[in-house]
């Protein structure tokens, strides 16, 4: 594989509904999953990816905007 990181899931692996909203979960069904502009989202549970599906892009925004504070306190263990 060439280039590994483009396979590699957004934010971490974490569910990207969590993340739009600022927080983690580490609870993501591995079948609950979306493929956008050749991104891998993980979702917490297939429910979440339909909803993700039906507003990809605003969603997307929301996460991208909160992953840096995110993985920030994830480096400081803030969910644990």
């Amino acid at each position: 594989m060439s280039e590994p990181l483009k396979y590699a899931p957004q934010y971490g692996g974490y569910c990207t509904g969590e993340v739009s909203d600022g927080s983690v979960t580490v609870n993501v069904d591995p079948e609950a999953f979306k493929i956008v502009d050749g991104k891998l989202y993980l979702m917490y549970d297939k429910t979440d990816a339909e909803g993700f599906a039906a507003n990809p892009a605003e969603i997307v925004a929301k996460a991208d905007a909160a992953w840096p504070k995110v993985a920030a306190d994830l480096e400081r263990d803030q969910y644990h």
